[in-house]
């Protein structure tokens, strides 16, 4: 268990020490928390440029993200349990601090030109990421008194969402900002903003804690890291539509196996602990258990929202990049509906508010796949981002913090949302991996789509035959192979001509033509492709939707999964259905 000596409780003693500063002290954590959450995103529009810049591969860039992810989950218990010992302003100023450090050493990766040393500081990025979040929603969340606390993690929950929707499009906008080959203002742009929460952090943050009796559990942190890391490791590298197969790799099963087993040893070492870094309890109790689940699944839902953009440039026929400007629909109604979740938790209750909340996500979800994309326009795309949007105000942050400290004790609180945010790192970890899993079949499918409508080449086999090698050559190029994968809808049809000259200038030469007869062929086939061009275009666009199609059906399923869930969470309401204080349910426990 948590310590639990000795000092003012953690409410009493964080509202004593606020007194007139309480805004500024606010306007601290929230900052901390903007810049926290923004930045698991920020990075994504940016990678493929990184990529190009420190000439990595594809597979490799992917780590820029993964990184940060694997690190980050690692680090959430970890510093909440220091949080419990050493005070959350120590603890949060040390992890602004280290954010600060990891941001401005990713841009410095960019003058020195080395990946490895942008990977080391992305993990420093996120350690220090690992500590804000549970910190600061942890003081929010035992600041005020049991009937505004829905108010107050509401609040939190619309700075997080928000920061968290918005992390593609201020990648975006930074980069149109500074230009693509100064990406390291992307990482910058934190630095001056964590000096000034240290600045100011270090005079007007109080410093609540318990007092520390019992000794940290090391070894028990040591293993918890060790395993976290193996399975979010394993899972991300397990391909979801061939389990079979991908299980076998070594980048799946010894990472799985070395959980499996460590799993029984740190089962043994939390329970012989003074002071466990993982308190098990949580484990046995239902209510506890069913807010870790749910967390596991908001944080599914959550990640739904990065394919959105994409999804918007295919149905809208828009180019790369800027698709997620349309996500600013998303997190307008995401922003407004946190605070209100809030608010409405302390009048009606945190499961009607979730539950709402698990609706709203479900119906936008299954509007995407069964309508928008079928009827591809922006109407039918703002209604879905609409409820989405709702969905996430009233899911994501609020009603799960809420639960989990309704469930827990105050001395308690910030490790119990650490182990919330820990929780949920699964989903937000592994529901990429089988999510864009739908959308990389459904581009496999694309060649042959696109092939199968092109006119046939003058007086030569069909384009599908060329480009499959069915002529009897060897197929497409590995650069025109990558031209067409890279397509998106408004460059499709001037990438199929730059692969459409190629292969006619290639068969001609092998026929001997002249070179006369050879442009004659060409500009009678490029027009061709213009006549057809909306077909093209309507063929990669149906072809993709049928990925994003499945990516938000799954989304959609989970949602309902937790609302059925939700039935079995047991919601104790205090006078005037107020919820009560966590310490409260606590002593009812052990009354029992």
């Amino acid at each position: 268990m948590g310590s639990s000596a000795a000092s003012p409780s953690p409410s009493r003693a964080v509202r004593a020490g606020y007194g007139k500063g309480f805004v500024l002290i606010a306007v601290v954590y929230l900052l901390g928390l903007f810049i926290g959450a923004l930045d698991t995103g920020i990075v994504t529009p940016a990678r493929t440029v990184i990529q190009g810049d420190l000439g990595i591969t594809d597979q490799m860039s992917v780590w820029i993200i993964t990184v940060y992810t694997l690190a980050y989950a690692a680090a959430i218990p970890v510093m909440g349990k220091l949080a419990d010992r050493s005070g959350r302003k120590r603890i949060y100023l040390v992890s602004i601090a280290l954010f600060g450090a990891g941001s401005l050493l990713c841009g410095l990766a960019q003058d020195v030109g080395s990946f490895w040393m942008l990977l080391g500081a992305r993990a420093v990025q996120a350690v220090g990421g690992g500590g804000i979040v549970p910190v600061a929603t942890a003081e929010f969340g035992t600041t005020f008194p049991p009937e505004k606390r829905g108010l107050a993690l509401g609040l939190v929950g619309g700075v997080y969402g928000i920061a968290n929707i918005f992390g593609a499009s201020a990648g975006s906008l930074i980069l149109s900002l500074f230009g693509q080959t100064n990406w390291q203002f992307i990482f910058y742009v934190n630095v001056p903003i964590c000096a000034a929460i240290v600045a100011v952090g270090v005079f007007v943050l109080p410093n609540t804690r318990a007092e520390e009796v019992k000794p940290i559990d090391g070894f028990g942190i040591a293993v918890l890291v060790t395993m976290v890391l193996a399975l979010l490791y394993g899972l991300k590298n397990l391909d979801f539509f061939d389990v079979g197969a991908s299980i076998a790799s070594t980048d799946v099963w010894p990472f799985l196996l070395a959980f499996v087993v460590l799993l029984p040893l740190f089962v043994l070492i939390e329970r012989r602990a003074a002071d466990p870094v993982l308190n098990l309890s949580y484990f046995r109790n239902r209510d506890i258990l069913v807010t870790l689940v749910l967390s596991v699944i908001t944080g599914v839902i959550l990640m739904g929202i990065i394919f959105i953009p994409q999804f918007a440039e295919n149905v809208l026929k828009l180019p790369s990049g800027s698709g997620g400007y349309v996500v600013i629909v998303l997190a307008a109604f995401a922003g407004v509906g946190a605070p209100v979740s809030g608010k409405l938790i302390d009048r009606f209750g945190v499961k009607a508010v979730l539950a709402f909340g698990l609706a709203a996500s479900a119906a936008g979800a299954l509007f995407l796949a069964l309508v928008a994309t079928r009827f591809a326009n922006m109407v039918t795309l703002i209604v879905s981002l609409v409820a989405i949007g709702i969905g996430m105000g009233f899911t994501i942050g609020t009603p799960l913090n809420y639960m989990m400290l309704a469930k827990t004790k105050e001395s308690e609180s910030n490790s119990a949302l650490a182990t919330l945010s820990l929780v949920r790192s699964v989903g937000t970890a592994v529901a990429p991996a089988v999510l864009v899993a739908f959308i990389a079949h459904a581009g496999m499918a694309v060649p042959d789509r696109i092939m199968g409508v092109l006119p046939d080449v003058p007086n030569g086999p069909s384009m599908a035959q060329l480009a499959s090698g069915e002529d009897g050559g060897a197929g497409l190029p590995a650069d025109l192979q990558q031209l067409m994968e890279n397509s998106d809808v408004t460059t499709i049809v001037g990438n199929v001509k730059t692969l459409a000259k190629t292969e006619i200038e290639q068969e001609a030469t092998a026929a001997g033509m002249p070179s006369e007869a050879v442009d004659a062929a060409e500009d009678q086939y490029l027009a061709a492709i213009d006549e057809r061009a909306g077909t093209i275009e309507d063929t990669f666009q149906s072809t993709l939707d049928e990925g994003f199609r499945g990516a938000f059906l799954l989304v959609g399923a989970c949602s309902l999964v937790g609302l059925a869930l939700l039935a079995l969470y047991r919601e104790d309401r205090g006078p005037r259905g107020h919820g009560r204080g966590s310490g409260e349910r606590a002593e009812e426990r052990r009354g029992r």
